[in-house]
């Protein structure tokens, strides 16, 4: 699951990129989905990203930590099934940032209270960190993707 969150991540950085570069030969406008996903002209939104940090608390035994995680998880699907959140995952190494959230809100402010609702977050056992970011509109269609890819949900 965390490579596919990596591959995921990726995918999505270079959609980003390729949206920003000139392609003509390559592009199709779909004003339709162009529209339902919010784009700019140049297919782009903007959102809000989290870089999801070690807190200061780290010190729970490994069941209350486990019990934090999977609570931590269920807060990701939630988000993610209202809509607000349309990227998650965690990077591979055992550094200090532990993962990224990708918002799809109108605020910082609405991306804090929603990373204040994280269990982990609470616990003080991650903190966030958020930047406004400009990304591709896709991202927002990640989700569904996803879901098609799925046997088994990170959550169980």
């Amino acid at each position: 699951m965390k490579t596919l969150y990596s591959i995921l991540f990726l995918c999505i950085v270079g959609i980003s990129l390729s949206a920003c570069q000139e392609t003509p030969h390559k592009r199709e406008y779909n004003q339709e989905l162009a529209l339902k996903l919010k784009a700019d002209q140049y297919g782009m939104s903007q959102y809000v990203m989290a870089f999801l940090k070690r807190g200061p608390n780290r010190n729970q035994d490994s069941i209350t930590a486990a019990q934090l995680q999977k609570a931590h998880l269920k807060n990701i699907m939630k988000m993610a099934e209202e809509g607000t959140l349309v990227l998650a995952g965690p990077f591979m190494d055992d550094g200090d940032i532990r993962g990224i959230y990708i918002f799809n809100v109108e605020s910082l402010e609405e991306a804090r209270r929603l990373t204040e609702s994280d269990p982990a977050v609470k616990a003080g056992r991650l903190i966030m960190e958020l930047h406004p970011w400009y990304g591709s509109a896709a991202v927002k269609e990640v989700n569904a993707i996803h879901n098609q890819l799925t046997k088994k949900s990170i959550a169980e």
